[in-house]
């Protein structure tokens, strides 16, 4: 990022003279976008004395997690952004576009996410925390009910071509390039159990689906209110994806008394049957997870990061928890015993291709 492209998005903001600023890089994540916080030394009351600069890569309309890409005038980020704003959900505020420098200026919503306000809560006092993200969550599902067709979200969905590119994406880095590549007859296993997942999940009812409505992806506020942010992707999916996202977290180690509370309070709070949707929890939890683990070395071995390593095991329990919950995997099950060493509850991270 170069001072005079943030200097015409900061002028377009604040007038000129551009104020003095102090630019801090954040630690990014999986994303390929990189975001820097701007401290405005003298700011007057009518603009924030804070704010985030999001940079976007070259190819910024593409999306990082696969899929087929809708053509669209507006930036996905932008044109989601606007539309939970408009349905009153609350998303970060956008000051400035300056899509030419490739920079957003982002309102500040602060340091907390909530994966940062569960590792410093006792677990006794988890369930509010989650009791709160379920009800966004909630209100989420039922404020996008009715989306216009022109949405890039309405022309998005978790096709089958998506489904299975998701899978094979675990075949492809969670097995094969840590392990060895398959024979006949574990491909063959493998196939079986994919198809049946996708099968299942083309069968079930759909709806908006955030993609990553995990613990790094809601912002708390001082009063504990929650935010969305990291929305980009959205689409029309499973109805459950964004719950299986939020209790199968890899990133945070959920019991399963907690995770079957919160199965039950969403499925009250969207007047839907909870033995129904629990089967299609634990459904989508395979696909996810399996994802999941899979996209942690792909993002080591591709992109050289291998922080993500260390949630590669975390994913495996759930998966693993998925199969004791649902009859019909077993010889999935048995596969992932004989190929990972420790599934599913004592597997060791991968070592980083940087090592």
């Amino acid at each position: 990022m170069t001072l005079p492209n943030l200097d015409r998005a900061l002028q377009e903001l604040y007038g000129k003279p551009v104020p003095t600023v102090e630019v801090v890089k954040l630690r990014g994540d999986a994303s390929t976008r990189s975001y820097f916080r701007v401290r405005v030394e003298e700011a007057d009351a009518d603009h924030p004395k804070s704010l985030i600069v999001m940079q976007l890569p070259e190819d910024a309309f593409r999306s990082d997690e696969g899929g087929k890409q809708p053509e669209s005038q507006r930036l996905p980020f932008l044109e989601v952004a606007e539309l939970l704003e408009s349905k009153g959900l609350p998303v970060p505020s956008i000051y400035v576009e300056d899509l030419a420098s490739g920079i957003i200026l982002l309102e500040d919503l602060g340091d907390i996410t909530l994966e940062q306000e569960l590792r410093r809560t006792p677990r006794a006092q988890w369930e509010q925390l989650y009791g709160d993200a379920i009800q966004l969550l909630a209100d989420l599902h039922e404020r996008c009910v009715d989306l216009p067709e022109t949405s890039i979200v309405s022309r998005r969905s978790f096709d089958r071509d998506l489904l299975d590119w998701e899978l094979d994406h675990f075949r492809e880095w969670g097995l094969e390039a840590l392990f060895a590549p398959l024979n006949t007859e574990r491909t063959a296993t493998l196939s079986g159990a994919f198809s049946m997942i996708v099968r299942e999940i083309e069968a079930m009812p759909s709806g908006f689906v955030h993609r990553d409505y995990q613990s790094k992806n809601l912002m708390v506020g001082p009063a504990g209110a929650l935010a969305l942010i990291d929305f980009q992707d959205a689409m029309v999916g499973p109805r459950v994806y964004d719950l299986v996202a939020l209790l199968c977290d890899s990133y945070v180690c959920l019991d399963l008394e907690l995770q079957e509370s919160m199965i039950e309070r969403y499925a009250a709070l969207r007047r839907i049957n909870p033995s129904t949707l629990r089967r299609e929890f634990w459904t989508v939890t395979l696909h996810r997870k399996l994802k999941d683990a899979g996209r942690f070395v792909y993002i080591d071995r591709i992109r050289k990061n291998p922080d993500f390593l260390q949630w590669y095991p975390q994913s495996l329990v759930y998966v693993g928890r998925a199969t004791a919950q649902i009859p019909g995997f077993e010889a999935l099950e048995r596969l992932l015993r004989e190929m990972i060493p420790g599934f599913p509850d004592a597997v060791s991270p991968p070592a980083s291709s940087m090592e």
